[in-house]
């Protein structure tokens, strides 16, 4: 199902609202639901190409993105994807609550707290310059997270001991209260909903099985990315939770403004300011882009606002194939004084030229 339109994955029309989005892919995931669909290997991958399909469309500023750019927007990034279904709970865990009464969209709680599990994504937002996009780079960055304590493996328990199932629940997590003909399932409260019970701490986590850790990595940032692109570092986010896999990083990138450029896509618009004459005559000026300066031709007879285009120093693209220009936007400059020997020639050319101007101030030549 690579690059499927994501509106013919949930079967809405491109102009349809976020509530049909959601009905659509509630429908799909209880349709597909590996519970429901247990060793189908067919119903987990449009289990997770559904959830991915969410992803994007149910995010309005994703669906935007989509809607202008197609799949080329999330390339690199976060955007439409899940390894496993186990991503997909990890992902959103609050609409399986919603759907199934339940984290994990029916499956057992008990299982998920006990055994090993997936620590969640983390999100760090990168702040870097023009000249970045330019040249692409190498950064690092240093971030706060959780991970197994390794003292006792994540499971709280100090040295010699092990934690002991819940005597509330019985090891499931959650107990369940009848009410009239319905029975409501609620998080244990004795275990808040783990399964078990740690009567001797370990001193290193204080039975937590989790510890703080400083993190710092380093990231590579590509050439041609631009503001709100996601970079996926993956297994670089929370570790697991007893043995399981860690979590992703997603990098998002915000490029700083530049005094020099407006950013437009691939191309980049500067201004350059020329003498009258220089407009008037045409010049070879000298104007700055993102890595040197560089000589651009100003045709004779150009106007303030008009551009002039200097190919292929632009921003590069992130999915390769070149580069974009950068547009210089013309200000011709007027003189607000003249000097006497400049002012009679113009008056000349009036002449000339057959044009009305204002008479010299008496005194002026004589």
């Amino acid at each position: 199902m690579a690059n499927q339109d994501y509106y013919e994955i949930l079967g809405v029309p491109r102009d349809a609202d976020q509530d049909t989005i959601k009905r659509s892919y509630r429908r799909l995931a209880m349709q597909y639901h590996p519970d429901k669909n247990p060793g189908s290997k067919e119903a987990e991958e449009k289990f997770k190409a559904a959830a991915g399909a969410y992803e994007i469309l149910g995010d309005p500023e994703k669906r935007a993105k989509y809607d202008r750019f197609g799949h080329a927007a999330f390339q690199g990034g976060m955007g439409g994807g899940f390894r496993d279904v186990e991503d997909v709970f990890a992902s959103f865990s609050d609409i399986f609550g919603d759907f199934f009464g339940g984290a994990t969209g029916g499956r057992s709680r008990r299982g998920r707290h006990q055994g090993p599990s997936r620590g969640s994504d983390l999100r760090y937002v990168c702040a870097i310059e023009l000249k970045d996009v330019i040249t692409g780079l190498e950064k690092d960055i240093e971030f706060d997270t959780e991970e197994s304590c390794r003292t006792c493996s994540g499971t709280g328990a100090k040295e010699g001991t092990r934690p002991e199932t819940c005597g509330t629940c019985g090891g499931a997590g959650q107990v369940v209260t009848s009410q009239g003909f319905f029975s409501v399932a609620t998080t244990c409260p004795a275990c808040r909903g783990t399964g078990q019970v740690v009567r001797n701490p370990c001193a290193d986590c204080s039975g937590r099985g989790r510890v703080k850790t400083h993190r710092k990595i380093r990231v590579s940032i590509p050439a041609g990315v631009d503001t709100g692109t996601q970079l996926r570092v993956t297994s670089e986010g929370e570790g697991g939770y007893r043995g399981g896999p860690s979590g992703d990083l997603y990098v998002q990138i915000q490029v700083e403004d530049d005094a020099r450029f407006e950013r437009h896509g691939l191309d980049l618009l500067g201004r350059v300011t020329i003498s009258y004459l220089q407009a008037l005559l045409g010049a070879e000026v000298e104007v700055e882009t993102i890595e040197n300066d560089e000589t651009i031709t100003i045709p004779a007879g150009t106007a303030s606002g008009e551009r002039v285009r200097l190919e292929k120093k632009g921003i590069p693209s992130l999915r390769g194939g070149g580069r974009g220009s950068i547009f210089y936007e013309v200000e011709v400059e007027i003189p607000r004084k003249l000097k006497k020997e400049e002012e009679k020639l113009l008056r000349d050319i009036a002449k000339v030229r057959g044009e009305s101007v204002l008479a010299a101030k008496k005194g002026l030549f004589g």
